[in-house]
């Protein structure tokens, strides 16, 4: 599967123009991780990152608005280097705490100062993988951890240029491990009670 580029992506007015954007989706997204990778504290890498969302919904926790919801953050490092956290986590922390889980994304976009445009990094992969999924045959045992999947949740990834690439969370991170792969709730209970 081929990663789509700004240049090869047609844009009809503002109807669906990829993974069931519009291109209003994809401007915003656009324009809102690149605001807020402005804010990114980074005094030891000077390496900016800025990552925002796309919600499905709003949350449940914080707004009845039926419009859409975009979530973003920036990296935050550390003198410590490993305590630092990425654009990513920032913004996916931010999400779940307002109330959003799986299944309630739509999209991510992440900017950097950078040509060709950065990819997220392993651990943040793995964490998007968490709450945006893939598109794969889940068992019935993922139902009962809650689990819905947004299939080929796109990432947008933008150079300093303005420039993108999109690809799936899929293409990102290939046969990849989620909360599908765990045992419920329900089996570690029944597993309990029979040791």
């Amino acid at each position: 599967m081929q990663a789509s580029t700004a240049s090869n992506v047609q844009y009809d007015s503002d109807t669906v123009l990829i993974h069931g954007l519009t291109r209003t989706e994809v401007e915003t997204l656009g324009t809102k991780c690149k605001e807020a990778k402005e804010r990114a504290y980074c005094p030891y890498s000077r390496f900016r990152v800025g990552c925002t969302l796309l919600v499905s919904s709003p949350s449940p926790t914080f707004s009845s608005s039926s419009e859409a919801v975009y979530v973003s953050g920036a990296n935050v490092e550390n003198a410590s280097y490993p305590v630092g956290t990425c654009a990513e986590r920032v913004a996916l922390g931010t999400a779940v705490v307002q109330g959003h889980r799986q299944g309630g994304f739509r999209a991510l976009a992440v900017a950097t100062d950078v040509v060709p445009a950065s990819s997220p990094c392993g651990m943040c992969r793995q964490f998007i993988r968490e709450f945006c999924g893939v598109s794969i045959p889940f068992p019935s045992s993922a139902l009962q951890w809650g689990v819905r999947v947004q299939p080929e949740m796109p990432v947008f990834m933008y150079d300093k240029n303005g420039e993108f690439v999109v690809m799936t969370i899929e293409q990102l991170l290939p046969v990849s491990f989620g909360p599908e792969s765990l045992p419920s709730p329900h089996e570690l209970d029944a597993a309990r009670t029979r040791s």
